[in-house]
């Protein structure tokens, strides 16, 4: 994407950076910090989801970025799928 483009092609490309590093912050945070307590877990888990959520549905709504939108709504899936775990 062109870094001068429109406004809506430079929300895209904030969202795509967003989720990329909240999925990325959140499987750090699950694989290296294992004596973290379980509300802080649920509050990354329940970030992720919800910044991987908005991020899918801007994507939405331009053709030709389904596969961007599949990616963040996977890790939405994962994310809320280890939710129900802690429950």
């Amino acid at each position: 994407m062109d870094p001068g483009g429109s406004e809506e092609q430079e929300l895209l490309r904030r969202m795509g950076i967003m989720c990329a590093e909240v999925c990325d912050t959140t499987c750090r945070v699950l694989s290296e910090q294992n004596t973290q307590d379980e509300a802080a877990l649920r509050t990354q888990l329940e970030w992720c989801v919800s910044v991987c959520l908005e991020s899918a549905h801007v994507f939405d709504r331009h053709p030709g970025a389904e596969q961007a939108a599949g990616a963040c709504r996977t890790c939405a899936k994962a994310c809320g799928e280890f939710i129900a775990i802690l429950n």
